[in-house]
């Protein structure tokens, strides 16, 4: 049967949902029945599909393999309070995804087939998004070189895919973060605004070197003098510091331009607070810290939502916060989810109904 986008659509013959318990379910590890796939071959976007959920059978030269072609986008679904199925701001996420191509050279996704093919397959799936508070379903959708050739250079052939999970929160409890000093993330001129595979790939060694004693992310600085706060492993970063909110600025490109961190500056400024995006140094942070000017320190991020941080470990020192006694990042939380979840209006136009 096909759909209004023409998708090939090929059903699961039997759900696996009864076989998942949707309470509390870990991130990531569980998938819904379909998926959408579709290739790039001479030039031209060829018919999407839907199929059940499987294995792909790839060859051992594929590009994507040896040299790093591949880029993602993190969105979610959640029902709202009368069980419809909406998809938070997935038009932004679009945007990105084809800046993420551009970047490393490949062919950009029409806005039909990642919108539409996501609204369907989505719709297909509806029955996965659990109905928890701060549960929702992960819609991941990527792409990768598919070209069977060992060559560096852009492949001609690449896979769109789309997959579902669902999920409940990311980090339930307030974090503690190493802020890294030595490894870097990301440099000016280099692929740091996009959602490149690589570049997580890139970052693991220091973050693991920091779970080993107990942190749960790193918080990276600049490239080039090891001054200035970036970003966190899976989250954009806001600091209050007295009544103004700061997260890093955007413009050296060494940063993501997270749709949460978007929507959070939205929401900081509907609440009274000065929001100021700029380079901000951890003598800063530490300062404003030792001075009692350091009042909530938060991630923000598709997977995490808003992640209350309460420690920063810097320069020998542990900085640590009362996050009972916070009041924005704990409010802006609740209100997204709020409006995500349909409990009050959403008067930016954020949510797509699928």
């Amino acid at each position: 049967m096909t759909a209004a986008l023409d998708i090939l659509i090929t059903r699961a013959e039997q759900s696996r949902l009864g076989e998942v318990s949707l309470e509390n379910i870990a991130f990531g590890k569980h998938f819904t029945d379909h998926m959408l796939e579709v290739d790039y071959v001479d030039g031209k976007w060829q018919q999407p599909q839907i199929r059940p959920y499987q294995p792909l059978s790839l060859a051992p030269s594929v590009a994507a393999l040896h040299y790093g072609q591949a880029i993602f986008e993190g969105i979610k679904a959640y029902n709202d309070e009368q069980g419809n199925p909406r998809i938070f701001r997935p038009l932004d996420n679009f945007y990105r995804f084809n800046l993420s191509a551009e970047r490393m050279q490949m062919p950009a996704v029409p806005e039909e087939i990642f919108m539409e093919g996501m609204r369907e397959l989505v719709s297909m799936d509806r029955s996965w998004i659990p109905s928890l508070r701060d549960h929702s379903l992960y819609i991941r959708p990527f792409m990768f070189s598919t070209d069977e050739l060992i060559g560096v250079r852009p492949s001609e052939m690449y896979k769109f895919m789309i997959i579902l999970s669902p999920s409940g929160p990311y980090y339930s409890a307030p974090m503690r973060i190493h802020v890294e000093e030595q490894y870097v993330r990301a440099s000016p001129g280099g692929v740091g605004y996009a959602k490149a595979a690589g570049n997580y790939g890139a970052a693991m060694y220091a973050t693991a070197q920091a779970r080993k004693h107990g942190y749960d992310q790193v918080l990276w600085m600049d490239a080039q003098e090891h001054k200035y706060v970036q970003e966190c492993g899976t989250m954009n970063v806001f600091f209050i510091i007295d009544n103004t909110a700061i997260t890093p600025s955007l413009e050296q490109g060494t940063i993501l331009n997270g749709v949460t961190r978007q929507s959070v500056i939205t929401l900081l400024k509907e609440a009274g607070l000065k929001v100021e995006e700029r380079p901000l140094s951890l003598d800063e942070i530490i300062e404003a810290h030792d001075r009692g000017g350091l009042k909530e320190v938060f991630g923000t991020g598709t997977a995490a939502t808003i992640s209350l941080i309460r420690e920063l470990a810097c320069r020998g020192r542990d900085l640590q916060f009362d996050v009972d006694s916070w009041k924005y990042a704990p409010a802006i939380k609740h209100k997204l989810l709020d409006i995500r979840e349909g409990r009050i209006p959403d008067l930016h136009g954020w949510m797509m109904p699928v």
